[in-house]
């Protein structure tokens, strides 16, 4: 029987084993829980299987001689070309031994496991494996479950499976756990297409130094196969750059396979951090990076770091990561987006891309936290280019989705400026479908939007912009409260909409007959309220102090407060264009909330002049006051590509409209 080496064959194989062994004893969604560790562990046995003998017979000859005898067994577990792994297992145990003495297997792989080297054990707790060995034997499976790994065409050995194909099987066993067990979008990992679009456009321009060391960062790893698309690229340009990967994850079981991954690519494993939370527990807090790029959650509420990002943000500021601002509760990718500013050199050059959907772009107004996270980005000139990406690149989302470019050292063409373009339609389709992935970004796509980034020119799918077109100031526009007045039974019946007036008939009691008593009291006051008012006559006033005069007159019975009489006018009233001002005690005009509207005015544009040719030729008593004014930035990507189509004649459309009328008819017959 062949070894299987093609990644969807291998996937499809190792997806079988859960569906045939597992059935029964776990659900379809939790078959990830024993099938991702199990074949964690067959790939480290397939890798530690060439210098194994080496490794058992040092731990038998020296276990009781040196303490401390792991560097000992690092230097003998070793690949092909000799060189150290990093991890080894000095147990006597492998899948294949394993199956050897059935009545023992339990017993057999806890001891087995125990064997790893200490970071190959803390990969293994995060899967909580141990956990999942007792559930499988309890249910006769872990035997079946280890002869059907030990198969001899599941070929998982380096000789057959590159480091970089690994990944790509975990993160396509991934994908069919979130569509079986319905995770949210972009959960774990993002398309290869895509990936190797972020990072071309992250290292545009970028000249690596031999010899050098640069430190590449993901705040939402993964399976981390950004952090290693970067290194490949930057190795591929030139081998003797020295690249060092650094990461955090939040969910455990992916972070276990970044960890695991790493530590069979030969990183730094101990460099990749979690399973925590970025945002609430930044386990890399001091460490600053050359390159950035990340596939934050899309529309994920952080609630579980709403308190400890709230405190950082309000004691520390813009000394701390969040000083610009705190988003809605209900979406954290601006946060991300901060924190990976935060990270950029105090002195040097860092570069990001980080893929967003299209809420961070737009969503909140001038003032909201949103709009200041914007405003901040593009103060500071951080944001370099946007590019919109096709809809349906993802594996559980159809929704459109966003790179954003950003440094801290913009070239001097670029300085001050933004560059966006439209690559929505830079895509082809598949001939078959991975769950909502019904599109791919070719070689050739990805060759035109570099291409079209370096050019830095307008065009009908490139626009260039100066930060401050991206701004407004939004302003508050008043008009004068002008009202009339008048006692009628349909103007009464809005005093039920004042909260004040409404709850006299309401009651607290939990006494039934104490409640009742209490709202038949307060209905028979409002009654009695209305009954008054009524004794003013159905006469229409437009001067507020003469009608208040009536009022007051009216309810004087009732020792009612100021502002219930207030309330009780203004419901009594509608606007006039006709009527005198209301005024305060010093004689100005009282705005009319109902009246109050807003203008953005662009922040290219001089304030006065709007208000005047947009709003006074209008309404010439109208004005704003200055304190109220708010600075706010958005992205309205769609807008600044709109392109006008002609709608279809009314004779077109009507002998549609006629023509599927007959058919109904037709169908109706």
């Amino acid at each position: 029987m062949r070894n299987l080496t093609n990644i969807s064959e291998i996937s499809g194989f190792i997806w079988g084993i859960a569906d045939s062994v597992l059935r029964g004893a776990y659900k379809r969604n939790e078959y990830q829980k024993v099938i991702l560790p199990f074949t964690v562990l067959k790939r480290f046995d397939s890798v530690l299987e060439y210098s194994k003998k080496d490794v058992v017979d040092t731990y038998e000859a020296n276990k009781d001689k040196i303490e401390f005898i792991d560097p000992i067994l690092n230097a003998k577990a070793v690949d092909e070309n000799g060189e150290e792994l990093g991890f080894y297992n000095y147990s006597r145990f492998d899948f294949k031994t394993l199956l050897q003495d059935p009545d023992n297997i339990e017993e057999n792989i806890k001891f087995y496991i125990e064997s790893f080297s200490k970071n190959v054990k803390d990969i293994l707790e995060n899967f909580d494996i141990e956990k999942q060995i007792a559930k499988l034997s309890k249910a006769n499976n872990l035997y079946l479950l280890i002869k059907k790994f030990n198969e001899t065409n599941l070929g998982l050995s380096p000789k057959n499976i590159s480091n970089h194909d690994m990944g790509t099987i975990f993160e396509e066993l991934i994908r069919k756990f979130s569509e079986t067990s319905n995770e949210e979008a972009g959960e774990h990992f993002t398309p290869r297409d895509v990936v190797k679009l972020m990072t071309e456009l992250l290292f545009v321009g970028e000249e690596q130094t031999s010899g050098s060391i640069k430190l590449v960062y993901d705040p939402a790893c993964g399976t981390g196969g950004m952090l290693t698309s970067c290194k490949e690229f930057i190795t591929k340009s030139n081998p003797d750059m020295d690249v060092v990967l650094y990461g955090q994850e939040i969910n455990d079981e992916i972070y276990a396979i970044c960890k695991a991954d790493m530590l069979m690519k030969g990183e730094e494993a101990d460099y990749i951090k979690g399973p925590s939370s970025t945002l609430s527990d930044d386990q890399l807090s001091s460490n600053k990076f050359d390159y950035m790029i990340s596939n934050p959650p899309y529309g994920r509420d952080w609630e579980q770091d709403k308190e400890i990002v709230t405190k950082e943000a309000e004691e520390d500021g813009f000394d701390g990561r969040f000083g610009a601002g705190l988003p809605r509760k209900s979406d954290g990718q601006l946060l991300f987006i901060q924190h990976m500013i935060s990270k950029m050199k105090d002195n040097g050059k860092s570069r990001i891309a980080v893929i967003t959907n299209g809420s961070p772009l737009f969503t909140g107004d001038a003032g909201s936290g949103e709009s200041n996270i914007r405003k901040w980005i593009f103060e500071n000139d951080y944001l370099e280019a946007l590019i919109a990406l096709p809809d349906q690149l993802f594996f559980n989302t159809g929704i459109g989705t966003y790179v954003w470019v950003l440094t801290n050292e913009k070239t001097p063409q670029r300085e001050g400026k933004v560059q966006l373009i439209d690559a929505r339609e830079e895509y082809t389709g598949m001939r078959k479908s991975l769950g909502s992935k019904r599109h791919t970004i070719t070689n050739e796509s990805i060759d035109k939007i570099i291409d079209t980034y370096k050019d830095f020119s307008e065009g009908d799918n490139v626009k260039i912009f100066y930060n401050e077109d991206f701004g407004y100031t939004k302003i508050t526009v008043e008009r004068p409260m002008q009202l009339n007045y008048q006692v009628t039974p349909e103007r009464l019946e809005n005093l039920y909409s004042y909260s004040a007036f409404k709850k006299l008939a309401e009651s607290k009691s939990k006494d039934l007959e104490t409640k009742i008593a209490e709202e038949e009291k307060g209905k028979k006051q409002q009654e009695a309220i209305k009954e008054a008012l009524l004794t003013i006559g159905d006469d229409l006033y437009t001067d507020w102090d003469t009608f208040e005069t009536k009022v007051k007159q009216a309810l004087n019975q009732f020792d009612l407060k100021p502002a219930f009489i207030k309330n009780v006018i203004e419901k009594l009233s509608e606007h006039d264009d006709t009527a005198e001002y209301v005024t305060d005690k010093k004689g100005k005009p009282k705005a009319d909330s109902n009246l109050r509207d807003t203008e953005k005015i662009p922040l290219v544009q001089n304030i006065d002049d709007y208000f005047e040719d947009e709003v006074l030729k209008y309404y010439s008593d109208a004005w704003f006051e200055d304190k109220k004014n708010k600075i706010g930035y958005e992205i309205n990507f769609t807008q600044y590509f709109y392109v006008y189509e002609q709608p279809r004649p009314l004779e077109e459309i009507e002998a549609d409209i006629n023509k599927v009328t007959a058919e109904i008819q037709e169908l109706l017959k």
